[in-house]
């Protein structure tokens, strides 16, 4: 009995359908951004994104609508971020220094570099200046300390945008990313979800991102969305009655 040549754990056959299916999710995450994009009115906005759409087709739409593009370089393109990292080896004084005060018991400094070097020699369109984010935490109830380094690009010059505006538009992207991720993972436990059949993952991932949604929307009285989980898990009637969904729901229901 033939079996199929094996690269690593996953047959040759494996391999090319996982890496189409990759490539797939890809282009159809893209080509829905540009849609969604399509529809707003998007000139002089600064449209942050992460690894996945650091892509120049998505660039050039951004430039051609006369909006600026604010994007994180990852592995996904590597000799992008070998070029940038190599920039900032030795990178000297930070250019601005941000310091967040005492929250949730950690103190968090971020320090910012930019650069204009390498806006003719990078294979990418409208590039405006390069940057590199450090940021260290300090944790107060365990005494440790983590240092996290960034890298990236904006399609704006350092006249439109100084290193302290970047640092800006950088934290504004994750601090979006991070609301929605860190609700997700801690109160639907999703990284441990064993859902992993067909297209479930994303349906199932689809309807817990709406159901936050539906939360923070009708939540009037500042509570958390874990609060109002808590609140309404495994209580149908309430349920309800917080969507207003039975005839005698009344407004103080939703808040």
């Amino acid at each position: 009995m033939l079996h199929p040549k094996k690269v690593g754990t996953l047959p040759i056959e494996n391999q090319t359908q996982e890496q189409g299916k990759e490539r797939a999710k890809q282009t159809n995450e893209i080509g829905m951004f540009t849609a969604v994009l399509d529809a707003i009115h998007i000139a002089g906005k600064d449209i942050s994104a992460d690894a996945l759409l650091t892509q120049r087709k998505l660039a050039s739409y951004l430039v051609g609508r006369q909006a600026h593009y604010h994007f994180t370089v990852k592995g996904n393109q590597p000799t992008l971020q070998a070029d940038i990292a190599r920039l900032f080896q030795n990178r000297g004084a930070p250019h601005y220094v941000d310091v967040s005060p005492p929250d949730h018991g950690r103190i968090e400094t971020r320090r910012i570099w930019c650069s204009t070097a390498l806006n003719s020699y990078l294979d990418f369109p409208h590039v405006g200046q390069v940057f590199l984010i450090e940021r260290e935490v300090f944790h107060k109830k365990s005494c440790k300390q983590t240092l996290e380094t960034a890298l990236g690009m904006s399609s704006r010059s350092p006249d439109q945008a100084n290193a302290q505006r970047v640092l800006a538009t950088n934290r504004g992207h994750w601090a979006i990313e991070n609301s929605c991720h860190y609700i997700i993972d801690w109160n639907f436990d999703e990284d441990r979800c064993r859902i992993r059949t067909g297209n479930a993952p994303e349906n199932v991932t689809r309807l817990r991102r709406f159901a936050v949604g539906i939360i923070k929307f009708l939540s009037k009285d500042k509570s958390s969305v874990a609060e109002k989980m808590r609140t309404l898990n495994r209580n149908t009637r309430l349920v309800f009655d917080y969507l207003r969904m039975s005839k005698n729901s009344s407004r103080a229901c939703a808040v």
